[in-house]
């Protein structure tokens, strides 16, 4: 996510690459990585070793889902079945239902669960806030087993629910009746499970950051149904189109290995085009926008050429671009980006900071509400050297009247202290800056070597500071900046 335009006055932001799904290998030699230099992961560092991306848990959930979509777009009923093999002892199934974070709620959108089931067995769910306001429904949702299982052992999980959509919304669910177009983010409960650690019970906060946590998925088939005629716009690969009677058409979308799922639909003029081995697929409303559908996918390709220079291949056969001329900026999701309607001076930025999301946070997850920084400041660095923009972000010291703090703070941190814009003072730009200014100690070859041995080694994985520590090891000036900042120690 980028912070809104108007508390900036314009930022920018960065960028992302392709790499086949299924086809894990990212051809990348690293030159400069010898004695002394890369340090990333253990899997990453002997000289002119090509880095290899770590695959998808063999493990991973697998997601049968379906939307279907009121015809006035106000509206959304689902389901959702997942076949999930627990790595450790648990007693109950966790989803997180993120269309009930306060600032949608504000908007107008909430989510609430129909049925719920496991192994076939109906089950009464049992709703926690978590953040959510008061009266709405919450965000975390138990679904509880007759008896614990051990790890390795099956469980499929089931729900049913129903989204209201919020009127002419400015976050990433909404509609917009005059535009008759839609756009659903985390519109699915989303299993929040972490290997090695157990269930992400972080409450929402009440700032429009991120703060969800969840494994990659496979998703085996999202079925999205709408008024024949309207566009509709998904993530992963559109995989065809069958009726669903009188007026109806479903939209089928697969994906192999995701953390989230973003839809969009209605009166759109969606435009193809490819950037390098990416189909990209631009969506924008048929009222008008400020920019053409080929102005945007312009953008995408330049973008997108310079993060895959610096961080290795984009990690997706398709990606999506929605405007919503509601939103001031952008937000994220694997494969699918929501942008606002913004001027030809702040897409650049804009685009490759969210394109650089699919490598932070997509590629290499986070634990969003514990540890912003791992995608905020990464994608702000990587957005801040494709769009030329290094010297927006230098560090600087914060005097009495200053809201900033430590940049590795947790979201609950920056919901308490000063807010969004303190969030966007601290992750977003000192963030970006302390790694800025690592990268010109050691050196912008051996920095982007250990960089992209991170993400080698990190990938489909939700990391940890622990891991940018062990990436880093072998450049100690690197995280000697990074611990002069607050980067460590505040989880």
């Amino acid at each position: 996510m980028t912070p809104a335009i108007s508390v900036r006055n314009v930022l920018d932001f960065g960028v992302r690459q392709r790499a086949l799904v299924g086809i894990l290998v990212l051809v990348a030699v690293l030159a400069g990585c010898g004695a002394g230099g890369g340090g990333g992961g253990a899997d990453a560092r002997s000289a002119d070793a090509p880095l290899v991306r770590a695959q998808p848990w063999p493990q991973r959930p697998v997601v049968d889902a379906s939307l279907d979509l009121a015809p006035d777009l106000s509206s959304a009923t689902g389901t959702e079945s997942v076949l999930f093999t627990p790595d450790r002892r648990i007693c109950e199934v966790v989803f997180r239902n993120w269309a009930n974070r306060p600032s949608t709620v504000a908007d107008g959108t909430s989510s609430r669960i129909t049925r719920a089931a496991v192994d076939g067995v109906p089950v009464t769910p049992r709703t926690e806030q978590a953040g959510a306001p008061a009266g709405a429904p919450g965000t975390l949702v138990e679904l509880p087993l007759p008896s614990c299982v051990p790890a390795g052992t099956p469980v499929r999980a089931e729900v049913g629910f129903q989204v209201v959509l919020g009127a002419d919304s400015g976050e990433r669910i909404g509609y917009s009746p005059a535009a008759r177009t839609a756009w659903l983010g985390s519109a699915l409960p989303l299993l929040a499970w972490v290997r090695g650690q157990g269930w992400a019970r972080d409450p929402a906060v009440r700032i429009p950051g991120e703060t969800v946590t969840s494994e990659d998925f496979s998703l085996n088939a999202m079925e999205v149904t709408a008024a024949t005629g309207q566009t509709v716009v998904g993530t992963g690969t559109a995989a065809g189109t069958s009726s669903a009677g009188p007026g109806r058409t479903t939209h089928l979308f697969t994906a192999d290995a995701i953390r989230d799922v973003a839809v969009a639909a209605g009166n759109y003029a969606i435009t193809g085009a490819s950037a390098g081995a990416t189909r990209v697929h631009v969506a924008v409303p048929r009222t008008g926008a400020t920019a053409s559908a080929p102005e945007w996918a312009d953008e995408v390709g330049t973008q997108l050429a310079r993060l895959e220079d610096l961080l290795g291949p984009y990690p997706y056969p398709d990606l999506w671009l929605t405007i919503v001329p509601t939103q001031s900026d952008g937000v994220e999701f694997p494969t699918a980006l929501q942008f606002g309607d913004v001027t030809d001076r702040a897409r650049p930025s804009l685009v490759a900071h969210e394109l650089a999301h699919m490598w932070f946070y997509s590629l290499v997850g986070n634990n969003q509400a514990r540890d912003p920084w791992l995608d905020e400041s990464f994608a702000t660095w990587a957005q801040a050297i494709a769009a030329g923009q290094q010297d927006r972000y230098r560090i600087r010291d914060f005097g009495p009247g200053d809201v900033a703090g430590p940049i590795g703070a947790p979201m609950s941190y920056w919901d308490a202290n000063g807010g969004f814009r303190a969030l966007t003072d601290a992750v977003y730009d000192q963030g970006a800056a302390a790694l800025l200014a690592g990268r010109a100690r050691v050196g912008a070859e051996r920095f982007d070597a250990a960089m992209r041995a991170y993400l080698a080694a990190n990938a489909h994985r939700v990391a940890t500071p622990a891991d940018v520590e062990n990436a880093f090891r072998d450049l100690p000036e690197v995280l000697d900046v990074l611990r002069e900042h607050g980067a460590f120690g505040m989880s």
